[in-house]
Order: structure tokens, then sequence, then C-alpha cells
């Protein structure tokens, strides 16, 4: 059954932070979907992450005009080749929840190259305050192919980067967040270990649109590089690595896209690249244990069917 939001708005105060860096394509549309909401944020902080586009602009004529927004710089940065080396979305966004304004209940990233649906914030609100124990959710999210949205692939546990709500009390428990590639899974491990619930939640009437596809800002291959980077940190053992490799064989372009997700976590073990703590790293590993084997039965009780 698909989640309705609530009639009545609720005490609930939101704050969202959306860091941006050269965003001036795709940022005018975020803001037009928020401004749109039938539930807006209680405060949205815009946080300009070194651009040398007319991003900073755009965000400032949007706080002009909408009181609950407001503008803020980040102190310049040496961007790189890669400008999510380091972790720097998860550090441009933890900066951005230090400026926000005291008394907010639940704290939210958006990347800056979404479409929200207008009943997006008012259904994860609707989420957060029907489950006491959810200390993370965020949306389902598609992207369009062929002029058809295709959800991306996503456990019910998980919540992609893109649209992350924190309740408080489970933000403050799992803080400081790593400042590493894979900070959106590492999160949520974290959360679970404590005693928290995480998961996505639909948005009725379809899924918020990230309008370019996960990872490819700097080129598709080398999102998939660093998503294997991703699995490195989290912890994620080479035969479960080998099979996603395997798996991603098919996405475009075909053939590359899972060699350059192994070559990835390779080169990153190579280096010997920062890691999840290790209570991560061991939950990592026997919940990856526990799907294989799964998987493994699954595939076994199929061929002897066949047979």
């Amino acid at each position: 059954m698909a989640l309705q939001p609530p009639a009545l708005p609720s005490p609930m105060r939101i704050s969202l932070v959306i860091p941006f860096l050269n965003e001036e394509q795709h940022l005018p549309t975020l803001l037009d979907s928020i401004a749109a909401q039938s539930r807006p944020p209680d405060e949205l902080l815009l946080v300009d992450d070194g651009s040398t586009d007319r991003s900073p602009l755009i965000a400032a004529e949007f706080a002009a005009t909408h009181p609950y927004a407001k503008l803020a710089r980040r102190p310049k940065r040496d961007i790189g080749r890669d400008r999510l080396a380091g972790g720097s979305a998860v550090r441009a966004f933890t900066w951005g929840v230090d400026q926000l304004d005291e008394g907010w209940d639940a704290a939210g990233k958006l990347d800056a190259d979404l479409r929200l649906n207008p009943l997006t914030l008012a259904t994860l609100e609707w989420a957060l305050e029907g489950n006491p124990e959810l200390g993370i959710t965020g949306a389902y999210l598609s992207t369009e192919a062929d002029g058809a949205p295709v959800r991306h692939r996503c456990r019910p546990e998980h919540v992609d980067g893109a649209t992350k709500l924190y309740r408080r009390a489970c933000f403050e428990a799992i803080a400081p967040l790593p400042m590493l590639l894979n900070w959106d899974t590492i999160d949520e491990v974290r959360a679970r270990l404590r005693g928290w619930s995480t998961g996505s939640v639909p948005i009725p009437g379809g899924d918020p649109l990230h309008l370019r596809p996960m990872g490819s800002y700097d080129g598709v291959l080398r999102g998939y590089r660093r998503r294997g980077v991703s699995a490195w940190c989290l912890g994620e053992p080479w035969l479960h690595v080998l099979l996603m490799g395997v798996q991603l064989l098919g996405d475009p372009p075909r053939g590359l896209t899972g060699v350059s997700y192994v070559l990835g976590w390779l080169g990153a073990a190579i280096r010997r690249e920062p890691r999840a703590e290790r209570e991560v790293l061991d939950e990592v590993r026997r919940d990856t244990s526990i799907r294989i084997r799964r998987r493994a039965r699954l595939e076994m009780a199929a061929v002897a069917r066949v047979r």
C-alpha cells in the first residue's frame, strides 16, 4: 500500500542542507521543486562548495524570495580531478549542519541534481512520525531512461545519499559522519548497530528524479571506479565484489562498468585507503556472507527444479 502524507502539519522542525558545486544546470529545477512542496522545509541551507559558475547567484536569488532559505559559502578548497574524492560531499553536508539554527528535529541532505515530487518532504516526515525507531529515511530515486523513470537499485534498508533525512537523536548517536566515499552506507550500519532502523519509502505520485545518472558527474566509468573504492571503504569482501562486478557488466557502457568497479576496489586495497571502523566492517561482512549464502541456496534450488 502506498504511503500517504498526513492531512495536518506537525510540529516537527525539518532543516535541509543542499551542498552544491557548479550545478547551474540542475539547481534551478531542484529549487523549483522545493518551492512546490506541500510541506516546505522549516529551514533550507544552500552550501556553495566552491562553485565557479552561476550556482551561487541562483541560490542567492532563491534565498532572497523564500524566507526559510539562506546561502552559505564554504572556504575555498582544491577541488582536484575528482570532486567527490575524500568524502567532500559529506564534509560539505556536516559543515552545513553545524551552521543550522538550533532546535531542528530532523536534518536532511539533498543532492543539487534532483527534481522532487511535491509530496516528498511530507511523506518523509510522516515516515519519521509513524515509526519512532526510524533513525534515517529517504525517498526511493529514479533516473529517466528512454523517456521513462527507472528506479535505482536500492535495498529496503538503504537510503541513497542524495536524499537523507536524519532524526536528531540518531544523528547525534552516529556522529561524526565518516569522511569516506561510502559514508551514506556506513552511517546506516552505525545506526542499526545502535538500535535504530533505516530505510527508504516510496513517494505517492512517483519517485524523485535524479537528473543525471548517479556518480556520473566526472564520467560514468570514474563513477563505477568510485563505487569500487566505496566498497573497499565499507569492507565488502573480495567474493562479493567480484559477484557485483559481474552483475554490473550489463550496465552501459556494457562490459566496462563491472571491470571499472572491481578495479576501483582493487586499487583502493593496494593503496590501503581508509576504511570504516572495525564494528562496521565486521557487521558488513557478516551481513554480506548471509546474503551470498542465501543467494547460493536460491540458485541451487532453481537448478534443481530445472533438472
